[in-house]
Formats: C-alpha cells, sequence, structure tokens
C-alpha cells in the first residue's frame, strides 16, 4: 500500500507535468505525426515524432505533443515525451514495454523507478481501469508514430514531402 506522503508526492508530480508539460508543442522537423482520441472520455493527442541515426541504431530526437483532456491524460504526455527522447528506440521501447507491463497490472506491479521515473506515479491509476486508457493515450500515440516514422523511411515507400 503507498503512504500518504508518497501518494502526495505523485499527486504533485502529476499535478506539475500537467500544469507545465515537458517538451510541449508541435515542432519541426518530424518524422511522423499522428492524432489519437479516447473515445470514451474524449482526451486527445496529437504526436510529433522526430527520429535521428541509422536505422539500426535510431535515436528519438524529439517527441511534441499537443494533449487535450484529463489531468492523468496530460501528465502521461509530458512525462512520456521526457522519458523517451534521447533515448535508442530500443531503449525506448523497453522504458514503453515496462510501463505498459505495470499498467495492465491493475496494481500489483510498482514499476522500476530507475526505468519509469515520474512514470511511476500514474501507475496509480493501473487499479482503476477506465483511467487506464486516459494514461496509456500518448503511450499508443507514440508506438503508431514510431510505425509510421518507420514505414515512411523504408526503402521502396513514397516519401510524405517533408
Amino acid at each position: 500500500m503507498t503512504s500518504p506522503s508518497l501518494t502526495s508526492l505523485y499527486t504533485e508530480i502529476i499535478f506539475e507535468h500537467d500544469k507545465r508539460p515537458l517538451r510541449a508543442g508541435l515542432r519541426e522537423p518530424f518524422d511522423a505525426e499522428v492524432h489519437h482520441v479516447n473515445p470514451t472520455c474524449g482526451d486527445e493527442i496529437t504526436l510529433r515524432l522526430h527520429l535521428t541515426g541509422p536505422a539500426d541504431a535510431q535515436r528519438v530526437e524529439d517527441l511534441g505533443h499537443d494533449a487535450q483532456g484529463c489531468a492523468m491524460s496530460r501528465a502521461s504526455a509530458s512525462i512520456m515525451a521526457d522519458l523517451l527522447t534521447g533515448l535508442t528506440v530500443e531503449e525506448a521501447d523497453a522504458v514503453a514495454d515496462a510501463f505498459e507491463q505495470a499498467m495492465a497490472s491493475r496494481g500489483k506491479d510498482p514499476g522500476d523507478e530507475e526505468l519509469l521515473g515520474d512514470g511511476v506515479a500514474l501507475l496509480g491509476a493501473s487499479k482503476y481501469p477506465g483511467r487506464v486508457k486516459c494514461v496509456l493515450l500518448p503511450w499508443k500515440a507514440y508506438r503508431a508514430a514510431l510505425v509510421e516514422a518507420r514505414t515512411l523511411a523504408a526503402p521502396g515507400t513514397e516519401e510524405d514531402g517533408r
């Protein structure tokens, strides 16, 4: 069980990311842009992903976002963008996998704070199935943007003019 002081700390982390989101805004250049909506609650995110480096060692150079909706969804976008920016795609996948696994645990997986950083503050939502979709919305958008960026960059595919 989480202690009251830890709960307060987690609430403060979520509040700070919601009010002062990191890496917010839709910047150029970008390799993929996706727009996801949670039809259950109306949360929305537009996310732009910019990758650098050779195909076998790509790095997340930028994850810009414009998130609208509940505080949990907006904080999740901020935390995710801050965590994944600068990592290789392989490292970012490991973080995203660990986060998604913890969110699917219904509160049984406390998450690895060293790997997930401020993301552990969001894991309390894993006990509430209705909130899980809010928190995972930005992470699902990242995964979709990564697929789009890699598809557009694959040899023999048509460039989109950016």
